[in-house]
């Protein structure tokens, strides 16, 4: 029995918002039961005290510095190259053996798992660099490690812009340098925004990277060669050898609530730049 277009269409449509409804109710569930846990146990003390006994007292408040000091590391020297490559590949190129083989590296180094990442800045900047475990070490991992999501989310954003735009800017006098920053730029900042905010996200929560390079101590870090734990390896530790339970739920809530309000600010900013420069 043959099924016509309109009911193929209906099964396909019901089907696709099913996935995409069981994937919003996880997620929501997820969130709700972690806030649930953790909400009860941030206060003022567990924010700025720092954990004590190994994470069982105290609070978070050291965690909380390093995890945006890596992350701040990371984002500083990851944004320039990856959007610069992007631009560089979208604008200043035409397909090669060249674009061809940037391509194939950051698809590449997207795929890689994250401890391999740790490895190597373990290796390279914590031991030959003799960086020794530092927020400075952790973060130009995390840099390499995002590195790839950048490019290939901002190349996707310029690619995106109408090629109109340029031919007006062209017309008018513009100079290539011009068209990208007056017409191009700000037309795919909403999708270069996306790329940066997965990436800041990706640098919140990772763990095996960051503890491989950044180490673990509890102190509250002076410098960027000071050694750091972030919150995503606090909430690991914790978790892992049941330290404490009740501070492992407080630290994730945290995280969620710190990456969505990363997310508003973000999108405020970026809003607010497109409507200035409209």
């Amino acid at each position: 029995m043959r099924v016509n277009s309109r009911t193929t269409e209906k099964i396909a449509k019901t089907l696709i918002w099913s996935a995409a409804l069981l994937v919003i109710v996880i997620l929501i569930a997820i969130i709700i039961y972690i806030l649930i846990k953790g909400l009860p146990v941030i206060n003022f003390q567990f924010l700025t005290d720092i954990p004590r006994n190994m994470g069982r007292s105290g609070g978070i408040a050291s965690t909380i510095i390093g995890t945006l000091l890596v992350t701040i590391v990371a984002i500083v020297i990851a944004i320039p190259f990856g959007i610069g490559t992007a631009f560089y590949l979208a604008e200043y190129t035409r397909e090669n053996i060249v674009t061809r083989i940037i391509r194939f590296s950051a698809e590449s180094l997207a795929g890689i798992p994250s401890i391999v990442y740790g490895l190597f800045g373990f290796i390279f900047f914590v031991t030959i660099l003799h960086m020794s475990w530092s927020i400075l070490s952790g973060g130009l991992t995390l840099a390499f490690m995002i590195l790839p999501t950048i490019i290939r989310t901002s190349e996707e954003a310029i690619r995106t812009v109408p090629n109109s735009y340029r031919e007006v800017s062209f017309s008018l006098g513009s100079t290539k340098w011009q068209t990208i920053w007056k017409a191009v730029f700000p037309s795919a900042l909403s999708g270069i925004t996306n790329g940066v905010i997965l990436s800041i996200g990706r640098c919140f929560a990772e763990t095996a990277a960051v503890i491989l390079t950044a180490g673990s101590t509890l102190r509250m870090p002076t410098s960027l060669f000071s050694p750091t734990r972030t919150m995503a390896v606090h909430f690991y530790i914790l978790a892992r050898e049941g330290i404490s339970m009740v501070n492992a739920y407080g630290t994730a809530a945290l995280l969620i609530i710190l990456i969505f309000i990363i997310n508003v600010v973000f999108n405020m900013l970026v809003n607010r730049f497109i409507a200035k420069n409209r």
